[in-house]
């Protein structure tokens, strides 16, 4: 891992805002397909891009889908982190570019700014990201549907079973959780707005807590690009059972 660390440093400083661009221009693209034209459930399998499953009204126009309802929630969770929001900052926008000098200078060269002109900060439309403690709360939901839909994975139409399927499924809710919980709002929720644990009642408890997330939080970004991979290969997993390209191998059933 760290050859392939120090590999990556040395490549341009543009490969890392064009990789993110690539990455999230395509989950982009394959999540809203999904949604908008695919079914989302195979047997005992949701996808995740479909949970929760919730009815779609009659009054709604044709082109809506059920999981249009709900897939907005851990989308809007991720446009608004604040890992996504320096990852797409600089990959769509780049502002900065990258963290250079050298290229942040050039950036502000070229636009005209100065160092302190260089940050607009949160305003025009992106001053909706200061909603993102409220996609965290929402989003906490859908993760406990998935926790949920993970264990309906383990009983099958022969009962109980498990399978390469389910092993996927779970290791999917485990990263997905680890991201959410790692997340700085959820840090600062449990802990990082109190200046005394033992002023309080359940102090310690909550300091033990606050200190778990924290060591979460320094591998927040891994968390975010492993468990954006993780729901592709679940999703994509589904797509292959449901064409019957694969069979769900049972390792216990």
């Amino acid at each position: 891992m760290s050859a392939i660390a120090s590999a990556w440093k040395r490549l341009p400083w543009w490969v890392e805002p064009m990789t993110v661009v690539l990455v999230l221009g395509f989950f982009g693209l394959y999540s809203f397909v999904i949604i908008a034209l695919f079914p989302g459930t195979f047997q005992q399998f949701v996808s995740p891009f479909y949970s929760p499953e919730v009815p779609l009204p009659n009054w709604m126009p044709g082109f809506v889908t059920a999981p249009m309802l709900v897939l907005w929630i851990p989308l809007g969770f991720r446009a608004t982190c604040y890992y996504y929001r320096k990852a797409y900052y600089r990959a769509f926008f780049f502002d900065p570019p990258a963290c250079r000098v050298d290229v942040q200078q050039k950036d502000r060269f070229w636009a005209g700014k100065n160092a302190a002109e260089g940050y607009r900060g949160e305003r025009a439309l992106f001053v909706w990201n200061n909603v993102h403690r409220y996609f965290l709360y929402a989003s906490i939901i859908v993760v406990l549907f998935l926790w949920y839909e993970a264990f309906v994975t383990l009983f099958g139409p022969q009962g109980f079973q498990i399978s390469i399927g389910s092993l996927l499924w779970f290791l999917n809710i485990v990263l997905l959780s680890a991201y959410t919980f790692s997340c700085h709002s959820f840090r600062h929720l449990i802990g990082g707005n109190k200046d005394c644990y033992s002023c309080i009642r359940g102090g310690n408890a909550r300091r033990k807590t606050y200190n778990f997330v924290s060591r979460l939080n320094l591998k927040h970004p891994q968390w975010a690009w492993l468990s954006l991979f993780s729901l592709l290969a679940t999703d994509i997993y589904l797509r292959l059972l449901q064409t019957g390209v694969i069979t769900d191998l049972k390792i216990i059933g």
